[in-house]
């Protein structure tokens, strides 16, 4: 169950940090819920889609480890 958790917040994570990165790179502001609430930099986003990579990572590898 815990697994499950650190992975769905680690893809909600992930999703949210590459979208308002690739709309402050790609577009005039940054996409996802996020900039509704705050204004963070580039540099914050990419931050936010390594971690979300890392908790995914982790959570999915640690469900397959707890199925075998």
């Amino acid at each position: 169950m815990k697994n499950d958790v650190i992975a769905v917040i680690g893809w909600i994570t992930l999703v949210q940090g590459a979208l308002g990165a690739g709309g402050q790179i790609f577009g005039d502001k940054p996409w996802g819920l996020l900039q509704k609430w705050w204004d963070i930099p580039t540099a914050g986003y990419l931050a936010l889609t390594v971690v979300g990579v890392a908790l995914a990572l982790w959570g999915e590898t640690a469900k397959k480890r707890a199925k075998a």
